[in-house]
């Protein structure tokens, strides 16, 4: 058996559990929060079994899609009366980071 983890943006988490619970496996999600643009973000949480991880990977892929997105960048210190305008930098958000861990033991009560 496997625990699948996901990491996602917020945005995806709704299609991402509708899909794998269309597909009948049951996931937990956490509401969790990014550190590089403090996005919302959704941790999702799966036990499989080992021949079904693929499967479950195969439905992360197509419901977590990478996007762009401006954002402004962090204004630097700066002394009294400085004027600094930043333009504003491209981002890629979204995707999904997935950890695929060993269970020794499993139980359902």
């Amino acid at each position: 058996m496997k625990l699948v983890i996901a990491i996602l943006q917020g945005r995806d988490a709704s299609a991402l559990l509708d899909a794998l619970t269309r597909a009948e496996f049951r996931a937990t999600r956490f509401n969790s929060a990014g550190g590089f643009l403090r996005e919302t973000n959704a941790t999702i949480m799966t036990g499989v079994e080992n021949d079904k991880v693929d499967e479950v990977l195969r439905i992360i892929r197509e419901s977590c899609h990478t996007r762009t997105q401006y954002v402004n960048p962090i204004l630097p210190v700066m002394e009294p009366g400085e004027l600094y305008m930043p333009n504003p930098v491209e981002v890629q958000l979204g995707g999904a980071t997935v950890f695929v861990l060993d269970v020794e033991r499993y139980e359902r009560v």
